[in-house]
């Protein structure tokens, strides 16, 4: 553990429920919102990933949602390609939803086409509430090794984002969602090896200190041992 890294908040269950209710009456946004929050808390997604990922990421051609998608190097934060599964269906019925959302309001489309549901396959998934990508500003970086490389980052995304867990009453920010996923599949049976690979680090001890265990989780652990 590493005590002095002051963390984001791991949202328990209920808490989630919560959050989704909260923004669902409250947002101005509340389809565009809720895919937002679910692509972190069940996929895992960074912020930055969200604001870049496009519709063909997600969809086929035909419409129909992909079982796996693939997070482009370029757009994930260690230049490593990963896959993650858009498989609950909370994250299945937010998509739907907001989909047929940008479609009534012509986000995004392209005129006479049929493909994709309508909507432009290179734009964006998440629009701003223009119709717009989410801005990106460049940053710098330095790895492990102290090596200093550039970045993209979606503060305005970000911001926004922590801003609906504080709407909902919670001590949660944009990287809650990340942390929580991280935590649940650990706790639901997944190895850390498998949560490392799903939130694409590249070791065991960067994962770990996205994991919050608590004493009563260990407690229980410990009594099934023997």
């Amino acid at each position: 553990m590493h005590p002095h890294i002051k963390r984001a908040e791991v949202l328990s269950p209920s808490q989630i429920r919560h959050l989704l209710r909260v923004t669902d009456a409250t947002s101005r946004h509340p389809a565009r919102d809720a895919v937002v929050l679910l692509l972190g808390l069940a996929c895992g997604m960074r912020i930055t990933e969200i604001a870049q990922v496009t519709v063909a990421d997600f969809y086929f051609a035909s419409g129909e949602l992909r079982r796996e998608v693939s997070l482009r190097a370029a757009i994930t934060k260690g230049c490593r390609q990963r896959c993650i599964y858009p498989s609950s269906p909370k994250i299945i019925a937010a998509l739907g939803r907001y989909v047929s959302h940008r479609c009534e309001r012509e986000m995004g489309t392209a005129m006479g086409r049929t493909d994709y549901h309508g909507l432009n396959p290179h734009l964006p998934l998440v629009l701003s509430r223009k119709g717009y990508p989410f801005s990106l500003s460049m940053k710098p970086r330095t790895d492990a090794q102290g090596a200093t490389t550039d970045y993209w980052a979606a503060d305005s995304l970000q911001a926004y984002v922590t801003g609906l867990y504080r709407a909902a009453g919670t001590k949660g920010t944009s990287h809650s969602g990340r942390r929580t996923f991280a935590t649940r599949l650990l706790s639901n049976g997944a190895t850390i090896e498998q949560v490392q690979l799903l939130l694409g680090h590249e070791s065991i001890d960067q994962t770990s200190r996205y994991i919050d265990v608590s004493l009563a989780e260990m407690a229980r652990a410990m009594a099934t041992v023997i």
